[in-house]
């Protein structure tokens, strides 16, 4: 299946268009719910303020992990459910969205051995390692607590994967706007307008705003009832550095074949000091190398407005310090290097709720690309009123630490 998409850009004159569902973002998230609703046969539209996948968002490139390693085994579950989706996506695209590489989990603030245990009880292959068992097995990596192998776990090319939904969802008749920047949603006699930055208008029954990290921006601008505002949780967004270290082996810097998975695999190291996560770059930087950001080592950033782009050396400095350490079949110095967005919450779950006709979706702590298929179902089953809200996804009015309540 082809994934070109073709941009429709914003005019003034493109006015009182309608629809039952607006989407609001054309990122992972808003992908699935376009692809989800659309299946249903509900009449959907698209509004995106660049292209969809946009390097100014969350979705972007080819790599991002898939795993199952969470210690609560509610969202081992849910990432059970996810693959569900996964398969579906790439049986109906006929597309391989994940590429095979097991991950592997260690460093005494990861807790591995709880890792394995709500692995265990939901039933998803693992082994739970000594650190001289791993190192024999990887070589090219050094570790200092037990390690968690489980081998479902995968690289997600997350671009291929946004625009392969909205084909999908195209072909069952969502329309796509692009260059659509929504600067505010109203409530209407009937329904929502939302208006974009040059004075459009799409008129909904239905508003679906799966933004990311341009969500706090918008917040103000969203008709929301007073209540439910003051219940959404602090969104905190940070512009993270993701940098791309050479293999020392040249045998790895291969694309993976189409019947394997990569070379290496995927790797999550939270240790006292530091906390780290690797994958296999893949096309994002030529499939030369390894892929390492520190979690949560950017700067804090009002929203996706204030990213500049411009990588923080000292973050720099502390990634290549933990090569140096762990990674020993990396070189030192890396040949790539980016900015990307993180939007947090202060209790690492995802938000899904609603208030009268407006969807917030915040697939929060840079964990949502996992479930992306499933969130387009959690969406559905939500707007669509056949259940409620997963209370475990509801605004909880949660506040980071010395935030006023």
């Amino acid at each position: 299946m082809s994934t070109t998409s073709t941009t429709t850009h914003d005019v003034a004159h493109d006015t009182r268009e309608s629809a039952t569902y607006a989407i609001i973002g054309a990122g992972l998230a808003g992908a699935a719910a376009a692809w989800r609703l659309a299946q249903s046969g509900a009449e959907v539209i698209v509004l995106e303020r660049d292209v969809p996948a946009s390097h100014l968002g969350s979705s972007h490139g080819s790599a991002r992990i898939f795993r199952y390693a969470y210690p609560d085994p509610f969202y081992v579950d849910l990432v059970a459910r996810a693959r569900r989706g996964w398969d579906e996506l790439e049986a109906a695209s006929g597309q391989r969205l994940i590429t095979p590489s097991g991950s592997l989990d260690s460093g005494v603030v990861r807790r591995p051995r709880e890792l394995a245990a709500a692995l265990e009880q939901v039933g998803i292959e693992h082994e739970l390692l000594t650190d001289a068992e791993a190192a024999a097995r990887w070589s090219q990596l050094r570790f200092d607590s037990e390690v968690l192998w489980h081998p479902g776990a995968g690289v997600i090319d997350a671009e291929s994967s946004v625009l392969a939904m909205l084909e999908l969802a195209r072909a069952a008749g969502a329309r796509v706007r692009t260059g659509w920047e929504a600067a505010s949603v109203r409530a209407a006699s009937s329904g929502y307008v939302v208006t974009s930055a040059s004075g459009a208008t799409v008129h909904a029954e239905q508003v679906i705003v799966a933004a990311g990290g341009w969500l706090p921006a918008l917040l103000a601008d969203l008709d929301l009832p007073t209540g439910f505002r003051g219940a959404l949780p602090d969104f905190e967004v940070r512009q993270e550095n993701a940098f791309h270290f050479p293999y020392r082996d040249a045998a790895d810097a291969v694309p993976a074949p189409a019947d394997g998975g990569t070379s290496w695999p995927t790797f999550i190291y939270k240790g006292a000091d530091i906390q780290m996560y690797s994958l296999p770059g893949g096309r994002d930087a030529g499939f030369r190398g390894q892929k390492i950001a520190e979690y949560n080592g950017g700067r804090v950033i009002g929203s996706a407005r204030d990213q500049d782009g411009v990588i923080d050396p000292a973050n720099r400095e502390r990634v290549t310090d933990f090569v140096s350490r762990f990674v020993p079949g990396l070189e030192l110095q890396p040949y790539a290097e980016a900015t990307c967005l993180f939007t947090n919450v202060p209790r690492d779950d995802m938000i899904i709720d609603r208030a009268e006709g407006i969807t917030i979706v915040s697939p929060c702590s840079g964990q949502g690309a996992k479930f992306a298929p499933l969130l387009g179902e959690l969406v559905y089953d939500l707007v669509a009123g056949s259940q409620h809200a997963v209370d475990r996804f509801r605004a909880a009015g949660q506040r980071f630490a010395g935030v006023p309540g």
